[in-house]
């Protein structure tokens, strides 16, 4: 069938409608990835639920003059990537639209001041990847197929930055030789702010780490592979099942921060430098992706901001708590997980207070004891959810600094804050994660 897009929606597809049937009936959305706002394409219904459908596309009828080569050989088979057809000015455009309407769609909200955007370099940017293994009947290391949990081989990836790539080929080749074992599910390589040390996550099939195999392994890709700092192995928690698009159920495993660390070479950690901070980050610690803002991020959210208490709620090794409390008499940092914890008490100096408890444990005893000059709040993708804005409310801080990586929860978040008095005076948009759906938003609201 053909269908004309209207436009792009947070997730990456672009929407279509199929004309509806009687006057009486309503348009049905139809979900196509791979296309452009305007274009017309031929494609095919593969999925339907009530209300929605999604096609696939099988050709490009009206090409949008935005619409270029994608560079990755694998892109359109992998679930990774969803813009590398358009240009990178358009990327941009179509998040802050996207981002904007979100905003309006979910909260009736309108953005009351100007969207600052700010570039990555389009490609190369990434400095954490995870890549999923298969050693029977075949070694094979690579990212899940759009749309389902069948394994892609991938012997390079673009976004990901240049030791990264140059650590995958070393996988590749030991995976040929027989030499990755069995017990490896998932590898995640994390390298420095300069591209030249680099961290490895083995995420492993087994709740036992160990043996021969796997301390051999762990040697021999250190060896083929210099510039590795460490390589820590991670046992399973928990195993669940999932049941991929072709209805095979598959057993998985979990892991979360309860899950039991191995050191199988050198360093449990690495040194991480954003400006002239320097962050202790061991394995199974979160830090910002793109090696490219990090610096930008820091400065917009902390800026010259100066006074007698900051709060950073979510504070992860501390990337907005070391530069806080350079300018504030005292910062509280709130971090619940526990590795990020012992990370964070390493980076920062003295006058930072840690409490290692969730956000909204601490906010529910701070309110009426605490007055924060500044907040700054850098939440998962769940955002900070009702209770925490409430409690943000109540401690009326002079200044919040809201960075999100979810544009429906900030929606959300921000009807909320803004109800209860605060006013927006500052948005950015971080394109921290080109050539794919995710934007990364900071808003600064005011008393």
């Amino acid at each position: 069938m053909e269908l004309t897009i209207e436009k792009m929606i947070y997730g990456g597809d672009g929407l279509a409608r199929l004309p509806s049937s009687s006057p009486s009936e309503r348009s049905r959305a139809v979900f196509v990835p791979y296309v452009l706002p305007g274009e017309r394409v031929e494609a095919a219904i593969i999925e339907e639920r009530p209300g929605f459908a999604r096609a696939r596309p099988h050709e490009i009828l009206k090409a949008s003059p935005h619409r270029t080569q994608p560079p990755c050989p694998y892109f359109g088979s992998c679930g990774g990537c969803h813009y590398q057809h358009a240009n990178y000015d358009e990327q941009r455009r179509l998040k802050a639209e996207i981002l904007r309407e979100t905003l309006r769609r979910t909260s009736k909200f309108e953005l009351p001041v100007e969207l600052q955007v700010h570039s990555s370099p389009p490609f190369g940017y990434r400095n954490r990847t995870r890549f999923h293994i298969e050693t029977k009947p075949e070694f094979v290391i690579g990212y899940f197929r759009h749309g389902s949990h069948d394994l892609l081989p991938v012997r390079e990836c673009p976004i990901s930055s240049p030791l990264i790539n140059q650590v995958l080929t070393q996988l590749w080749t030991l995976g040929s030789e027989r030499k990755v074992p069995a017990e490896v599910a998932e590898v995640e390589l994390f390298a420095n702010a300069e591209d030249d040390r680099l961290l490895i996550e083995l995420y492993l099939r087994t709740e036992v780490a160990g043996g021969e195999r796997l301390t051999a392994f762990a040697g021999e890709l250190a060896k083929r592979a210099p510039h590795v700092a460490g390589i820590v192995g991670f046992c399973p928690v928990a195993q669940r099942t999932r049941r991929s698009r072709n209805s095979k159920a598959q057993v998985t495993e979990n892991w979360d921060s309860n899950s039991r660390a191995v050191v199988l070479f050198g360093d449990t950690g690495i040194r991480y430098t954003v400006d002239n901070d320097s962050y202790c980050v061991s394995a199974g610690a979160f830090f910002q992706t793109n090696r490219f803002l990090a610096s930008l991020l820091v400065q917009v959210a902390c800026g010259e901001r100066r006074g007698s208490t900051a709060l950073d709620l979510y504070s992860g090794v501390g990337l907005f708590t070391v530069p806080l409390a350079r300018r504030f008499e005292r910062v509280i940092a709130v971090e619940s997980s526990p590795i990020s914890v012992g990370d964070l008490k390493a980076n920062v100096p003295a006058n930072v207070k840690v409490s290692a408890q969730s956000a909204q444990a601490y906010l529910a005893g701070a309110v009426g004891r605490l007055k924060p000059d500044v907040i700054v709040a850098d939440p998962p993708r769940a955002g900070l959810g009702p209770r925490v804005c409430e409690s943000i409310a109540k401690l009326r801080p002079r200044e919040l600094v809201y960075v999100s990586c979810d544009p429906a929860t900030l929606a959300r978040d921000l009807k909320q804050l803004t109800d209860s008095g605060l006013k927006i005076v500052e948005t950015h948009l971080f394109d921290l994660f080109p050539q794919t759906f995710h934007i990364e938003t900071c808003a600064v609201l005011r008393s």
